[in-house]
């Protein structure tokens, strides 16, 4: 892998991790609810789910799901019906929201540091699109001449890095602006207007179909 290709790589790695997705909308969410800090732990969750994506797409799996309709259709359906569970939970539920917590004078008391990376984790494993992501991208950056596994360490942990870098600013951005999201009707209109992008996002992923040769 020349120096080309790994910035090649950098890149593009670089411009799908900026565009948000359901682990930026959740960053959001943690930082403004429960303080920057939290975000952290969702943080790597999320890298710790796109490792697990990033191997499984090594070992074949990502193949596998890419080749097989049944299996595909699982995954989708699976990964849509989280988002619209966590979408529903803003929306409908009765738990922490933005509104919820502009009534206080601080950042809420966050949940457990596991339950955080337990749910950001569950994002990211449940997003096909992201695994078909690793399996396009992968095979066009790694040289087969080479050992794999260096080239694998390396692709994957600037993708980690970058989408840590990526959820860390905009859980700093969020910070910096909850004087402005946490007015109680403002941050009743955010909590919505994250329900419902979780909710599209879901609805997204099972517009997916399947890369056929």
């Amino acid at each position: 892998m020349d120096a080309h290709s790994l910035l090649t790589y950098l890149l593009v790695a670089s411009i799908a991790i900026a565009s948000p997705g359901p682990a930026t909308v959740m960053a959001l969410h943690n930082s403004i609810t429960y303080g920057a800090k939290s975000t952290l732990w969702s943080s790597l969750g999320n890298a710790s789910g796109l490792f697990c994506l990033s191997a499984a797409a090594m070992l074949g799996l990502g193949v596998l799901i890419a080749s097989s309709e049944v299996i595909f259709n699982i995954v989708k359906i699976g990964g849509a019906c989280y988002l619209f569970f966590l979408g529903a939970k803003q929306l409908f539920g009765k738990g922490p929201s933005l509104a919820v917590a502009a009534e206080h004078d601080g950042p809420r008391l966050a949940p457990p540091r596991l339950k955080l990376f337990k749910s950001a984790f569950l994002t990211a494993v449940s997003n096909p699109k992201a695994t078909m992501f690793f399996t396009a991208l992968f095979p066009q950056f790694i040289d087969q001449s080479g050992p794999l596994l260096p080239q694998f360490m390396v692709l994957t942990l600037i993708f980690m890095a970058l989408s840590l870098t990526s959820l860390s600013l905009y859980a700093l951005l969020a910070s910096r602006a909850k004087g402005v999201l946490t007015r109680p009707r403002f941050a009743r209109w955010v909590s919505r207007t994250v329900g419902a992008t979780f909710i599209f996002f879901g609805s997204a992923i099972l517009t997916m179909r399947r890369q056929t040769a």
